[in-house]
């Protein structure tokens, strides 16, 4: 895997065929304009921030793997793990930026996948009552997920994000260099939202991931990019047109119900956890929607080598359900397919989900 991106940080491999080449792409959302630089390099930060006040937020894999990078810049380097998705952490962060002298006018850039961007993104809209942020997602599913949206969070215990603020980034910059130091299991992580989206929004992309591979897409940089690219498109598409979850951006929860219940209680990944929730989220839509492609979607997540079936605590995993988000007075807004390629969402009464949570 090393050494398969090679860095061109003047010129973006998806913007080339456009105007905006140099200076990224606008998307607008309700309430501000976010400027994607895809494949553009960290050291086109520069050009988008002030180094003398901006203050990078990374975490230590990431710093150690690519230190250089960090030169010059302010840098905060926290440890690894979901932990430092938590109050305490936020709290440090911001000790260490009173300590360091930031200011309402400076910048904070989250540099490392969902955890460090979620957190980020939560410390710079509370921090002086709100700052300018960025991010440089390093991994696979930062890069077509985590990053994009403006839902910024930390955990409460084992309830996931569950204290937050939807708050659009200034700038989103893909340096695809980070992914040469991306474990396996977290290119395994950033291929269950992939295959998420394929599922509610996209079936031709559903088919192109049953003929191809992972390694496929280790190995071709130019597929990588592409898939990741169309990734991004998807969710700010859906994003765009209902950005505070009101209606279609709920599909983007595809398996997330579930997932968030099992995830810390087992200390799964992210991606784990979606890809064991995608899985009884499609059985679950056999019964609610007549879906016929249940197989279809587990055989594309094992193939790229992610979990499906598991045993788990279903009283526990229920009784952390019961404080999901989605949940609206004893019915929880479960989303589920009709066929690949489109999610729909059903309010399914918590007397009947348990009953079907305890046979699956």
């Amino acid at each position: 895997m090393n050494g398969i991106f090679k860095l061109k940080p003047s010129i973006s491999f998806f913007m080339q065929n456009q105007t905006t080449t140099r200076l990224g792409k606008k998307f607008k959302f309700s309430s501000a304009t976010v400027d994607y630089y895809f494949a553009n390099g960290i050291a086109h930060l520069q050009d988008i921030t002030p180094r003398n006040n901006t203050f990078l937020i990374t975490d230590e894999n990431i710093f150690s793997a690519h230190t250089k990078r960090f030169k010059n810049w302010n840098t905060i380097v926290l440890k690894t793990g979901r932990r430092v998705q938590s109050p305490g952490h936020s709290d440090t962060v911001i000790e260490q930026l009173i300590n360091m002298g930031a200011d309402r006018s400076c910048t904070l850039v989250g540099v490392g996948g969902g955890v460090i961007t979620d957190l980020t993104g939560y410390i710079a809209s509370v921090y002086m009552r709100g700052v300018r942020f960025g991010f440089i997602p390093t991994t696979l599913l930062a890069l077509v997920d985590a990053s994009i949206g403006g839902k910024n969070g930390i955990d409460v215990g084992v309830y996931k994000n569950m204290v937050g603020i939807i708050r659009q980034p200034a700038f989103l910059l893909h340096d695809m260099v980070f992914l040469n130091s991306l474990p396996q299991s977290e290119w395994e992580n950033g291929f269950a939202e992939i295959i998420k989206h394929a599922c509610i929004k996209d079936a031709g992309m559903f088919k192109e991931l049953e003929n191809k591979s992972l390694k496929f897409y280790q190995s071709k940089k130019k597929e990588i990019c592409r898939l990741v690219q169309e990734n991004a498109l998807i969710k700010t598409k859906v994003v765009q047109q209902d950005e505070f979850e009101k209606g279609d951006r709920k599909l983007l929860n595809f398996g997330h119900t579930l997932a968030h219940a099992i995830e810390n209680m087992y200390e799964l990944s992210h991606g784990q956890a979606v890809s064991i929730g995608m899985t009884y989220a499609s059985h679950i839509s056999e019964i609610f929607t007549g879906f016929k492609d249940t197989n279809r979607v587990v055989n594309t997540l094992e193939k790229y080598n992610l979990p499906t079936y598991a045993s788990f605590n279903k009283k526990k995993a229920f009784d952390i359900l019961l404080k999901d988000k989605k949940k609206v007075q004893g019915e929880m807004n479960y989303v589920l397919l009709e066929k690949i390629g489109k999610g729909v969402i059903r309010k399914i009464p918590l007397t009947q989900l348990r009953e079907i949570i305890e046979k699956l």
